[in-house]
């Protein structure tokens, strides 16, 4: 049973760093999708959002292939592998002078990238557990979150200087350093002995043990609740910052200053975990972050935009509350899947991932000339990850402390 319970600064940062592989592919191009939409010949400015949903579904698919290998073959070779598959998706969309093309490099972008994202978490879970493994989780996404700080305005410059298809070179440079520092320092965490022999049947056996624990098929369920609605955010940023409020220069800074506040709320909840409980920061989390979004339904529903001002201030409140519950949320759902952690890990991202791409796609659908409906979209997710949350506190085995 994993019993670590030491600050391993490397071994964080290197775990981190696996995760900022994913956020730099996905915000890094935030800046250029007009550009790529002009250059692949998109007429519907909408359809531009799909190169950030589709390879969230990427990696959707792509941890239901890799979690359960790794619990047979280990975490590490399926972290090669999976960076193999994105340095061919990469490829593709340099390369590609059709936007159907590119969708599909990036859901092959998103297959590849789910390695590294799903096997950080599953070796953090061979390694520790308990609230202690929910503080090392909250580090690793702080950094997830806070790529954003840099990512678009760093997408920015290269579209300035050079082109689009440079974004796409430099996150394959980056990402070649990472599995470096990975294959020199990074130990196989899964030994022989732990590895669960391969069959055809081992995903079907894995989904089995899965959902005879309801507590990690409940966190499962609110973490897609969750991030579906803040992918919106992710995939009609650009849209509302730039078209809607016409701010395409302040873009990046806006969008970094908003990462920010995710990231300082990450951060307190790797500080405050240990002593207050995961389960107790996650569950009144859910009730800011459900009770936030029905304040600005409230006020705003005539749908006309509040000041820049005001927007970001509320921006800023609710991704503040999604800072406890990321990291708190991906911990819940693992802990008691440790026998299977590469599966356990694949089926919850995979789950989650699955809810929120629609979710994603259904709301953003709706945000062209009016913040509202991103926000109807947090209030009724929110609400519905809070009804989970009580559920789950009814069962005797969670403890609010």
């Amino acid at each position: 049973m994993p019993n670590k319970n030491t600050f391993e600064f490397e071994f964080i940062a290197l775990m981190a760093s696996l995760m900022a592989i994913v956020a730099l592919s996905i915000d890094a191009l935030l800046p250029a999708l007009p550009q790529i939409g002009e250059d692949l010949g998109v007429v519907n400015l909408s359809d531009n959002q799909l190169l950030i949903t589709m390879i969230f579904l990427g990696i959707g698919v792509g941890q239901l292939i890799f979690g359960p290998l790794s619990d047979s073959f280990g975490r590490k070779p399926m972290v090669f592998i999976g960076f193999a598959v994105f340095i061919i998706a990469s490829i593709i969309c340099v390369t590609t002078k059709s936007f159907e093309m590119m969708i599909f490099g990036r859901i092959l972008q998103g297959i590849g990238l789910s390695s590294p994202r799903t096997l950080c978490i599953a070796i953090v879970r061979d390694l520790y557990s308990g609230d202690y493994m929910a503080k090392i989780v909250s580090i690793v996404v702080m950094v997830f979150i806070l790529v954003p700080v840099i990512a678009p305005t760093l997408g920015q410059f290269l579209m300035n200087y050079y082109s689009w298809e440079s974004i796409f070179y430099v996150n394959l440079v980056f990402g070649s350093c990472i599995m470096f520092w990975f294959w020199r320092r990074q130990t196989e965490s899964l030994p022989q002995e732990k590895r669960i022999p391969f069959t055809s049947h081992l995903f079907i056996d894995g989904m089995k043990e899965f959902l005879k624990y309801k507590d990690a098929i409940g966190f499962t369920l609110i973490s897609g609740f969750i991030t579906g609605s803040f992918m919106v955010y992710l995939s009609t940023s650009q849209q509302i910052f730039e078209e809607q409020y016409q701010l395409a220069d302040m873009f990046p800074y806006i969008f970094a200053s908003l990462a920010f506040s995710i990231g300082l709320a990450t951060y307190l909840n790797s500080v405050l975990v240990v002593k207050f409980g995961m389960m107790r920061l996650a569950y009144y989390s859910t009730m800011a972050y459900c009770a936030i979004s029905i304040c600005y339904v409230v006020l705003f529903w005539s749908g006309a935009n509040p000041s820049i001002f005001v927007l970001i201030g509320f921006f800023a409140i609710q991704f503040f509350a999604i800072g406890f519950l990321f990291g708190n949320l991906r911990a819940l759902a693992m802990q008691p899947l440790g026998h299977i952690a590469g599966i356990g890990a694949a089926i919850n991202g995979f789950a989650s991932t699955v809810l929120a791409v629609p979710v994603a796609n259904y709301i953003g659908g709706f945000v062209k000339d009016s913040v509202l409906p991103l926000f109807i979209g947090f209030s009724i997710f929110g609400s519905l990850s809070l009804i989970v949350f009580l559920i789950l506190k009814r069962r005797p085995k969670i403890a609010m402390v």
